[in-house]
């Protein structure tokens, strides 16, 4: 056994001298110094030590990975953003296909058109698209991985209006499982580039996309609404109410927020993918009617606004929710939450009522992978927290919460936001677009090399 463990570490460090001299990147192995900081993701509770860390800089990096990986058998991840909940990007003894430093972003004012390297992330987009008074949807946090929030779907701000990012992709630059380089539109490998909107990174690494651009801003109308306890049930009615019937410019989450000094609150987060002034009448209702504590909306910079979020969700805490779509918010859910939420062991815990619809529900099921299109808000716990002890405690509130959403919830999961979960809540994620995903899996990843995801089996 120890001779077999000899040769294989043997061979290992060879293959690994190899596939370094073919890297325009660094390959980074774990006797390295940068080692500790290189295999670490945003979910601090994420803990993997791979085999080898190789920083890609174009895509012949990218080919020879998947050879290196094919040749050997060692699994391979993609990373772009590092922000996937259950931190698929990385692994135990694998090889990770680090894109951060292909993060590029190109803009065509004149035509409406950005690319964005595979490595971007929302703030390398926002920023370059801004520069010209243009946007497409993306996330909600800056520092998520551009590229990888695309192909799940990528529901935003803008979304309602524009439709998800995957809706705005334009083409795709790929390398497949085989390691070929192609392009992928709705004239080139289209049936590829059905798949690759919104299942996922199931069918190789996508090195750069290109977006459909929209005028937005500089300055947006934004903000928060915070409401206390006392008046949650009335808060999520008028919420309820008020999405019901928005329009497609108007984009509205609540948010159930701990506390520190006190009881939980409320906070509903407003904005508004139009001129400032007609902004203010479509929410003149809301915000009279919610009564709110504080009225923190007003004109900002919408750079400023995607960035907002981020100190909720610092990279290296510990995070965990399990989500679901709503069809709508009833009083036996708005109950069960206002009994149960208040009991969260963390002081930064949330539950999120997002907001969707709009043009994604009009947009037909089979015009993408992205199939769950008929909800109107995708529902969670959130528990942040930073100390590895309070896990379990943490963990199991999540757990409890998504169970106390569930009867209410018809079944279907954003695939961004599903984690370590089985099988069949994988099938909830993909819907009735699993058995086309599956014969397409089968066609350009027969051996499943990309399966570090939320993995479609092969048809």
């Amino acid at each position: 056994m120890m001779g077999e463990r000899q040769a294989f570490r043997k061979a290992t460090v060879g293959g690994a001298a190899k596939l370094a001299s073919q890297l325009s990147g660094a390959l980074v192995l774990p006797s390295d110094r940068g080692y500790e900081a290189a295999r670490r993701v945003w979910n601090g509770m994420v803990d993997r030590r791979p085999a080898m860390i190789a920083y890609c800089e174009r895509d012949e990096d990218v080919v020879a990975c998947i050879r290196y990986a094919r040749s050997s058998g060692m699994l391979l991840t993609v990373r772009g953003g590092g922000h996937n909940i259950a931190g698929s990007s990385v692994c135990d003894g694998g090889l990770v296909v680090d894109l951060s430093r292909m993060n590029r972003v190109w803009v065509d004012p004149q035509v409406r058109v950005a690319r964005a390297g595979g490595g971007a992330q929302l703030a390398d987009l926002d920023a370059a698209t801004q520069a010209h008074g243009l946007a497409t949807t993306t996330g909600v946090n800056s520092d998520t991985g551009l590229v990888g929030l695309t192909l799940g779907g990528g529901i935003g701000r803008l979304a309602r209006k524009h439709g998800l990012s995957c809706d705005n992709m334009l083409s795709a630059r790929v390398v497949t499982a085989d390691g070929t380089i192609l392009m992928a539109s709705e004239t080139e490998n289209a049936d590829l580039f059905w798949a690759l909107r919104g299942g996922g990174g199931n069918f190789g690494v996508v090195t750069e996309v290109a977006y459909r651009l929209h005028p937005l801003g500089p300055m947006v109308l934004s903000g928060s609404l915070i409401c206390g306890w006392p008046q949650t049930r009335d808060t999520i009615r008028r919420y309820a109410e008020f999405t019901a019937s928005a329009p497609d410019e108007a984009y509205a989450d609540l948010a159930l927020v701990s506390s520190s000094d006190g009881p939980p609150g409320v906070s509903v987060s407003l904005f508004y993918a139009g001129p400032i002034a007609e902004g203010e009448r479509i929410f003149a209702r809301l915000r009279t009617g919610l009564r709110p504590i504080e009225d923190r909306v007003r004109a900002a910079a919408y750079v400023d606004v995607q960035k907002g979020g981020d100190a909720t969700f610092p990279r290296g805490d510990r995070f965990y929710w399990k989500a679901q779509f709503l069809r709508e918010i009833t009083d036996g859910l708005i109950g069960a939450l206002i009994d149960r939420f208040p009991s969260a062991p963390s002081t930064r815990s949330l539950f999120v009522f997002q907001q969707v619809g709009g043009v994604i529900a009009r947009t037909p099921v089979e015009a993408s992978a992205y199939p769950n299109r008929e909800a109107a808000y995708d529902a969670f716990p959130v528990s942040i927290w930073t100390d590895p002890a309070a896990d379990a405690e943490n963990i199991a509130w999540g757990r409890t919460l998504y169970e106390t959403v569930r009867p209410f919830a018809p079944g279907g999961v954003y695939v961004n936001n599903l984690g370590d979960e089985g099988e069949a809540r994988v099938r909830a994620a993909y819907g009735p677009n699993y058995a086309r995903l599956a014969t397409l899996k089968a066609k350009h990843d027969p051996d499943n090399l990309f399966r570090s995801n939320a993995n479609i089996r092969r048809g």
